[in-house]
């Protein structure tokens, strides 16, 4: 299970949905055009805006082509970047409101909703993200293939909305690169001998881990098996900010945004942390992680 919470973002305005309809659609294509036209007048390029704003190149350009929502913040960020007045800052806010308000549709996404949908698009409004987990690799760490056999697992789901799903996991994963986010990652050893496919997958997924690692946006920690756990884990958890807990299950995602719950996962997040180790003494672990997974994989490469 996981449990997200947010006090800064209504949580209606987290559930943006993957699979949008044709008014969703058409709504983020106008305000993306727009944006793109302002920063024209302006005279910058989508690069300088991103620096200026403290958001990633890549957010920029997704929202001006009407394939990514911005939450609020960043909206805020291009806005003040581009030196906006009231009438035409009012005009863009209206412009996401819109997009918040378009018929979305979860529905169609059938039991994809209950394995981790939402949960990638509330990571969006968070400017730190904090994440345990025992079984499954957190969502904004997962490889593309690791990530289909997450979505795979849901209930008559189908290879179109499965596809659909896997895309815009990986598209959300480019938050990790945003200057000003934060984000925290504590994994017992189990999660990387749990594992879905081939060892082959395994492998790229674990490479992945070790390029992440290094980013200075990202702490990576594991809680070795030869340490015993703090607190013996009933699932994972991801906090969002000071006021956030999601938590996943087979049947859906809960957003609780109760203080004392929020702080306890909190002060429970803390003591999964000071059990894990980090840098040089996690890369150690990863790598045998790939010798192992290496070795597993020789035989059905010869």
């Amino acid at each position: 299970m996981i449990i997200w919470v947010s006090c800064l973002v209504p949580v209606a305005s987290w559930c943006r949905t993957l699979d949008m309809g044709s008014e969703r659609r058409e709504r983020m294509k106008a305000l993306g055009a727009r944006l793109r036209e302002l920063r024209a007048d302006a005279g910058l390029t989508g690069a300088v805006l991103a620096q200026r704003a403290g958001v990633g190149q890549p957010t920029v350009s997704k929202v001006e082509n009407g394939r990514m929502v911005p939450s609020a913040d960043v909206l805020g960020r291009l806005v003040r970047a581009l030196g906006l007045d009231d009438v035409t800052s009012r005009e863009l806010c209206d412009l996401l409101a819109a997009v918040e308000a378009a018929p979305d549709t979860v529905e169609d996404l059938g039991d994809l909703a209950a394995v981790g949908v939402v949960l990638d698009d509330a990571v969006r409004s968070a400017r730190l993200i904090r994440s345990f987990q025992c079984v499954v690799l957190p969502a904004m760490l997962q490889s593309a293939e690791y990530a289909r056999h997450v979505f795979d697992s849901a209930p008559n789901a189908s290879p179109e909305v499965v596809g659909r799903a896997v895309a815009a996991r990986v598209e959300r994963q480019s938050l990790l690169y945003e200057p000003g986010r934060e984000s925290v990652f504590v994994l017992t050893e189990g999660v990387l001998r749990t594992w879905p496919g081939s060892p082959a997958l395994m492998l790229a997924q674990v490479d992945r881990l070790l390029a992440v690692e290094s980013l200075s946006t990202v702490r990576l920690g594991v809680i070795p098996w030869l340490r015993p756990v703090p607190v013996m884990p009933r699932h994972g958890f991801t906090l969002c900010d000071h006021g956030a807990v999601v938590v996943e299950s087979f049947r859906g995602e809960r957003v609780v945004d109760d203080s004392a719950e929020v702080a306890a996962y909190e002060e429970t997040f803390g003591r999964f942390e000071s059990a894990a180790v980090f840098g040089a003494e996690v890369r150690e672990l990863l790598l045998q992680a790939m010798a192992d997974f290496r070795e597993l994989d020789a035989p059905a490469t010869r």
